[in-house]
């Protein structure tokens, strides 16, 4: 039985916050789009692959509200699921400051179609009836929520994407193992502090995303108690200089790694070049930590994305966030 996180994972996170938080639908000021393609585990069969697609912008004459698309599409072994959310954030300025900054409450709903190719996998038990349906496919509807308050120096955001459970079996299988999706909550903040104006900007940002918290499935049978997903955190030190090039490193792993029931996940290191008109790319590369660095030592990712501000007509200076 195999147990862990069921959202796509992306070492770039900060570039698609989008997909985990509605709220920050239109907080770049203008139309802003991102495309991020994560290869995990390079050379490992059936590991995960995973797509984001990210597009938000706030509502032309009504500044408050900010609207956005977010499409992930993953594949884990036989599996794939591809989700789509539509997102709404209404936001409101604190004061003219700087440093006041705006609070968004988002909301989004969308579908995952998750599907799986059962004929791919070698079964030692044919007569298992989880494996009698050799092509499964269920069409999963949520919603989720987040909030997000920013300014052009700091920010802290919290949301869970999706939080409806499912149990993916086919209502005529009985058995007790099966594949579930699970829901996740995240925790982000960050900040941007100028050391030598806006030519060298140092920015640290931290992740926490927990899954199976308040589980509905939390008291079911006793070998469910435990759903070997520990709490990840990722912290990431970056420094952006004039306005043109990203340079990052991040550390992965758990707070269950402290107390022994869990171990380090990567370290990792990434780039983002800022070309003009808004143009952006982007790649990142992670070195495993954990046992599976014997049959593959790295992950890599490659971004694109475009900022949409029509009155930049040089190098596009781009929010920190």
């Amino acid at each position: 039985m195999a147990k862990g996180q069921t959202d796509a994972m992306f070492t770039k996170y900060m570039f698609n916050q989008l997909s985990y938080n509605p709220a920050y639908a239109g907080s770049k000021e203008y139309l802003s789009m991102n495309v991020i393609h994560r290869t995990q585990w390079l050379g490992v069969k059936g590991a995960p692959h995973s797509q984001t697609f990210t597009v938000h912008t706030p509502m032309k004459g009504f500044d408050r509200l900010g609207f956005g698309l977010s499409i992930i599409n993953q594949n884990v072994g036989s599996s794939q699921a591809l989700t789509a959310n539509l997102s709404y954030a209404y936001r409101i300025r604190l004061g003219e400051s700087p440093y006041a900054g705006t609070i968004a409450v988002g909301m989004q709903g969308g579908m995952t179609n998750w599907r799986a190719n059962l004929t791919d996998l070698d079964v030692y038990n044919t007569t298992d009836e989880a494996f009698s349906e050799q092509f499964p496919s269920f069409w999963l509807p949520n919603f989720g929520f987040g909030i997000y308050y920013y300014s052009q120096y700091y920010f802290v955001g919290i949301s869970s994407p999706n939080l409806l459970e499912y149990d993916l079996r086919d209502k005529d299988v009985t058995t007790d193992r099966n594949a579930r999706t699970f829901r996740h909550y995240y925790l982000t903040a960050g900040g941007a502090i100028p050391i030598k104006g806006d030519d060298l900007v140092f920015k640290p940002m931290i992740m926490v995303r927990s899954a199976a918290l308040f589980s509905k499935f939390k008291n079911e049978e006793n070998e469910y108690n435990s759903y070997g997903t520990p709490t990840e955190f990722n912290i990431d030190l970056s420094f952006f200089m004039m306005k043109t090039l990203w340079v990052g490193a991040a550390y992965r792993s758990s707070i269950e790694h402290f107390t022994g029931t869990s171990s380090f996940d990567s370290v990792d290191v990434w780039a983002a070049y800022y070309l003009k008109k808004g143009l952006r790319v982007g790649v990142a590369y992670d070195y495993t930590l954990t046992e599976i660095q014997r049959p593959s030592k790295a992950s890599f990712e490659v971004m694109l994305g475009y900022e949409f501000n029509t009155s930049t007509s040089k190098t596009y200076s781009p929010r920190y966030f």
